[in-house]
């Protein structure tokens, strides 16, 4: 029975001297405990050493992957001849080589787990079974090879790096803050000068170029600005500067206004190649979720993440409401609503739907960038078809929910529902509710006739107390008004004496 031992130093093929060892296998270890047992028990056939790290790297991810390297095939063919192949078996330690070899050389092949003590036992004796390597050089190969094997498994690559993203879109956003802030300094400083222009340019970059070309307002006559200005523009900035409102400023004044125009065109420059250099860099870490949020969006939700593993790692509703965790936990805190998204709204397509389809087109383009985020975070390929797939389904979803609400305006609301017709049966006589009247007593009539000739009598004395109500009123009032006028004949007279006086 032969034996293939891999190492980080090549392939070993030994022979197993006695195959009825492996019929107990709880027993193997006493054969391996020292160098004497060991080569009594196996003995090394031939040995392939490697000839540096990249073929040893290129043995063993063949291997990982359950496929036969060229240098093991070659070994294999050499060192076992036809008659072997057919008479002996072959010990692999990994089931999947071990049925690729099988496919490839017809050779019977033992990859169970009894033949793991074996391999143990191999591995303790190594240094005795096979001369000329050291203990130290097979510590280094072993090393190095897991140092190559664990950045091959990782693909990792300078431009894979998100890191360079996070860091990019912080800077941009400090940029602009800082351009925000110099530019609105530029137009109040030199809004005392010219304070016709603000209203004029609304480009901040074009408004600091004008200020650095012109300088003084009565140089804007003569100063050609066709270069950063269309020609209306131009023509309309130089008609008010001729009528212009503002105040005389010094030489030294300009020379500070222009050193601060000077700032806000370079950081204006810089923020430009900077955001050329993110969008470079998410073609290259993220091309499928660039696709369908852009590159601003989608670097910022790596940011908030922390990387694009972690980012990844979130399901779709997490991604929909990523930036938004403080609304979302004052929702929850005072049982109100949560929100619909959060850095996610910015995205264009979201932008293109309705206000009322804002949240529906949200929810599934965080699914589709959730799906376009695995692929790129854990896939091979390079390319942005995931992307663009998702961005088409969410374009034909806009489509769809426009025809509907477009179709819900123009419905027409003329045409009614026919009710369903009823019929209620109509409600049968019912003799039981009949009352019969009973005859009045002769005394209770009697009575009765006494209290209508009382009622008679009584009113006529009712009618005369109503009559006289009125006339009291009448009397009370004429009383009333004498006196007013006695008390103001009584002041006019007073009032006539002290002038005399």
């Amino acid at each position: 029975m032969l034996v293939l031992y891999e190492t980080a130093a090549g392939y070993a093929l030994f022979k197993l001297i006695d195959d009825g060892k492996l019929e107990k296998p709880d027993q193997i270890w006493k054969h391996f405990e020292s160098a004497e047992k060991a080569n009594q028990t196996v003995k090394l056939k031939a040995f392939s050493k490697f000839e540096n790290t990249t073929d040893a790297l290129s043995a063993v991810t063949g291997i990982v992957e359950g496929q036969i390297p060229e240098n093991l095939n070659k070994f294999l063919s050499d060192e076992i001849s036809q008659k072997e192949m057919k008479k002996e078996k072959l010990v692999v330690g990994d089931p999947k080589l071990g049925s690729a070899v099988n496919r490839k050389f017809g050779i019977n092949v033992v990859s169970d787990s009894t033949v793991m003590d074996l391999y143990r036992g191999i591995r303790e004796q190594f240094e005795s079974l096979v001369s000329g390597l050291s203990h130290q050089d097979l510590n280094a190969m072993s090393l190095g090879l897991s140092h190559s094997l664990s950045r091959y498994k990782l693909k990792f690559s300078p431009d894979k790096v998100d890191t360079m993203i996070v860091q990019a879109i912080g800077l941009l956003d400090d940029l602009d803050k800082e351009l925000n802030t110099y530019s609105m300094r530029v137009k109040e400083w030199y809004g005392w000068h010219f304070p016709e222009m603000g209203k004029i340019i609304t480009d901040n970059l074009a408004y600091a170029k004008v200020v650095k070309a012109v300088g003084f307002r009565t140089n804007t006559h003569s100063t050609d600005l066709s270069s950063i200005l269309p020609e209306e523009l131009e023509t309309e900035v130089k008609e008010a500067a001729e009528i212009s409102m503002g105040t005389e400023i010094s030489d030294e004044d300009i020379d500070n206004i222009h050193s601060l125009c000077d700032q806000v065109i370079n950081i204006s420059e810089y923020r430009a190649q900077l955001y050329e250099y993110l969008k470079n860099r998410m073609n290259a870490i993220a091309p499928n979720l660039t696709t369908l949020v852009g590159e601003l969006v989608g670097a910022r939700l790596i940011s908030h993440a922390g990387s694009l593993m972690n980012l990844a790692k979130q399901p779709a509703s997490t991604i929909q409401i990523l930036g938004a965790e403080k609304a979302l936990f004052r929702a929850l805190k005072t049982k109100h609503n949560t929100p619909k998204y959060g850095l996610i709204y910015h995205a264009s397509l979201v932008g293109q739907a309705a206000p009322k389809a804002k949240a529906k087109i949200a929810r599934m383009l965080a699914t589709k960038s959730a799906i376009a985020l695995r692929v790129d975070a854990l896939g091979e390929t390079e390319n942005a078809d995931v992307g663009i797939d998702g961005r088409t389904k969410v374009e034909a979803r806009i489509r769809m929910l426009e025809v509907r609400a477009n179709a819900r305006v123009n419905r027409d609301k003329s045409f009614t529902k026919q009710q369903k017709f009823q019929f209620n049966k109509p409600a049968q006589y019912n003799a039981q509710n009949d009352v019969v009247m009973s005859e009045v007593p002769k005394a209770s009539s009697e009575e009765s006739k006494k209290r209508k000739v009382e009622e008679v009598t009584e009113e006529p004395s009712a009618a005369a107390a109503v009559s006289e109500e009125p006339v009291a009123k009448k009397a009370k009032k004429e009383k009333k008004d004498k006196k007013d006028k006695k008390d103001k004949k009584e002041k006019k007279d007073k009032k006539e004496k002290k002038e005399k006086k």
